[in-house]
């Protein structure tokens, strides 16, 4: 790593002329640097740049860097000064949770928050995150440029390595699109000798960036093995899978409201007059959108992936496995459904769970060390509400379910002793919902399982009242709104007295229900009403977590019992499935994006219960916590305003030049 650093401090040394006149995204790269030489000498070598190429991977877990957690609403922290922020951050220093500030509408353009255009701009950590994707970009060309001088290697290794950093600049890009929008595409880098006109480059039409990153995806899918092998060397590098699924995932963005004739965005042109989104609606891109997310599931299938059912050995009821077949889909370490996990270290050097885990972590017990167990993560009102009843629907749809009363408080019963404790009061709001709802959320009197416990009979019940073991024992460590995300937690995560053992799990990027997913919703949008194929994928995932299909469900339990015979039903179901399905897995805020629903979801207020309240009659009366703020300009991220009196070619994102 001390090579990988020479090489790119002699980068940036002998380029700062070109960087100061022309932003440090532009690429701008030497024609002959002895350490690039050396970096390319032997494989062990070229290994470390490879390695070097992966380093600029998001880490999809982080509560800092993920926007899905908190400005995308599923989750909320309490506010806390820079002072003792550390407590939920896991590093000392004034370092505040990013998107807290864009969730409550404070994003700018004189530093933006989650700043993945420019990066770090303060110093060795982000002064308000993000990792400059441009330099990814870079990095990964010269990777490109150089791989054929190593000697020491075959060439069916070299075309492997090219492929998967070949998948690496493909995702850059893609991230940087579904971010900013219209960005420059990086094909090369230019040379040192470049002139002042030919480094202010362009952002280039969304179109036209999809096309180079599908294009990049399929070379390197055919350069790419099905499966990592051998596995226990090769887990984390990139598979024709993984590069599958993100060529579907593209065009489901191309194809969605967000980039597919918004209305928004008609008048955003260049000064050449180039329109950067497209100015109408092609419906037929969702055939691309259906066709490539086929073409990946297929795959995937080919190469062994299925969903998700837990098969531990241990012996623990039906309704305990069938929560696990929820939780350790996304925290069994490679199970079967996940596709492409990440196994980057955090921003503060930790297993990339590692944070997420000590946030989300339920206090089992009285610790002595807060830290143990922060259990600050906290679901809102708004996230909890939206999992199904226990027939499959929504709470407000379903007229078995009372819905009117549901803040009111009920004892339960003894069958339901593997969800929630025999004899306790608790909201209504917390009975007869979904298997999703108890494999994926804590709350005050649920049946919890993990942290050391190996058996459920009898279950542990949480207690996160006031005073309680998990619950404001701290003015800090408590969830602000009575839930925390159980999903998270691997299994064997342990939080004794003084220490915190988090079990090690590959947070998913991408698993086979979010495929499955995508197919139903594509599959939709291609016809006037649903046929049994958009069923079929859907209804798989909803078996897994024990639901009747779609059909059955509504036909049976809804107040709209025929919701699902037009396209414009069925796109709300599928909606609300991958928001429950996917919740906690950082899919939620970009899926709100392409759908163009984030103006009304994101702008509700931040509510739970009144945690601080003596006894069960004034726990369970609803708080609002903060509100939100989301306009239409939220949409895309801003580009910091220096940028252009540094490039008069870029154009700044709508609504960010006020």
């Amino acid at each position: 790593m001390k090579i990988i650093n020479k090489i790119k401090y002699g980068l940036i040394f002998l380029n700062l002329i070109v960087l100061f006149s022309c932003n440090n995204y532009l690429n701008v790269v030497p024609d002959d640097i002895p350490t690039i030489n050396h970096a390319f000498s032997n494989r062990a070598m070229a290994e470390r740049y490879l390695f070097t190429c992966y380093s600029y991977l998001p880490n999809p877990a982080s509560v800092n860097m993920q926007p899905s957690f908190i400005a995308g609403g599923e989750c909320w922290l309490h506010y806390v000064n820079a002072s003792s922020i550390w407590f939920l951050t896991g590093a000392q220093g004034e370092h505040d949770i990013f998107s807290y500030y864009i969730a409550t509408g404070l994003q700018n353009t004189n530093n933006p928050y989650l700043n993945f255009w420019e990066g770090d701009l303060n110093g060795h950590i982000p002064y308000n995150g993000g990792t400059n994707l441009f330099t990814a970009m870079r990095d990964c060309n010269i990777f490109l440029e150089n791989i054929n001088e190593v000697t020491d290697m075959t060439a069916e290794e070299k075309s492997q390595w090219i492929a998967e950093v070949k998948f690496l600049k493909a995702y850059y890009h893609f991230y940087l699109l579904r971010s900013y929008g219209p960005i420059p595409i990086i094909d090369k880098n230019l040379p040192v000798s470049s002139s002042a006109e030919e480094v202010r480059i362009y952002r280039e039409p969304v179109d036209s960036v999809a096309s180079y990153i599908s294009s990049l995806l399929d070379d390197a899918a055919a350069g790419l093995p099905m499966k990592a092998i051998p596995e226990i060397m090769e887990l984390g590098h990139i598979t024709k899978p993984i590069a599958l699924a993100l060529k579907a995932k593209l065009w489901m963005l191309m194809a969605s409201p967000e980039f597919n004739g918004n209305p928004y965005y008609k008048d955003m042109v260049d000064n050449r007059g180039i329109h950067l989104f497209p100015t109408d609606v092609d419906l037929s891109k969702w055939n691309k959108a259906a066709q490539a997310t086929k073409e990946a599931i297929d795959c995937a299938q080919s190469a062994g992936f299925k969903l998700y059912y837990y098969q531990g050995l241990n012996a623990i009821s039906d309704d305990t496995k069938a929560k696990l077949n929820i939780r350790c889909a996304v925290t069994e370490k490679w199970n079967s459904e996940i596709i492409w996990g990440a196994t980057q270290r955090s921003e503060y050097n930790e297993q990339n769970t590692y944070l997420i885990q000590e946030l989300a972590l339920l206090r089992y017990e009285v610790v002595n060390n807060i830290n143990n167990a922060a259990s600050v993560l906290a679901p809102t009102l708004q996230t909890v509400e939206r999992f199904y009843s226990k027939n499959g629907v929504p709470i407000d749809e379903d007229k078995y379910y009372d819905y009117a009363h549901r803040y009111d408080v009920d004892t339960t019963g003894l069958e339901n002793r593997f969800f929630v404790k025999p004899g306790f009061e608790t909201a209504k709001l917390n009975l007869n919902r979904e298997i999703r709802y108890y494999g994926s959320l804590f709350f005050d009197g649920c049946a919890a399982y993990g942290n050391g416990i190996q058996a459920d009979d009898p279950p542990y019940y949480a207690q996160m009242k006031n005073a309680q073991t998990g619950g404001a024992i701290h003015d800090v460590c408590y969830s602000i709104t009575g839930y925390l995300p159980q999903k998270v937690i691997n299994i064997s995560t342990i939080a004794p007295n003084n220490n915190y053992v988090p079990g090690p799990y590959a947070f998913p990027y991408i698993r086979l229900a979010d495929l499955y997913l995508m197919y139903s919703e594509a599959l939709n949008e291609t016809m006037a009403a649903p046929d049994d194929e958009v069923f079929n994928w859907i209804d798989q995932v909803r078996a897994r977590a024990g639901l009747q299909g779609v059909q059955d469900s509504w036909t049976k339990y809804s107040n709209r019992p025929t919701k699902f015979t037009t396209q414009a039903g069925m796109r709300e179901i599928i909606h609300r499935e991958r928001l429950n399905e996917l919740a906690f897995e950082g899919e939620g805020w970009w899926d709100l994006l392409r759908w163009k629903e984030a103006e009304t979801e994101m702008s509700k207020p931040v509510q739970g219960w009144n945690v601080t309240g003596d006894g069960t009659a004034d726990y369970y009366v609803v708080k609002t916590i903060a509100t939100r703020r989301f306009t239409y300009k939220d949409y895309l991220c801003p580009i910091r305003q220096a940028a252009f009196d540094i490039n008069p070619n870029l154009v700044q994102n709508p609504g960010w030049n006020n």
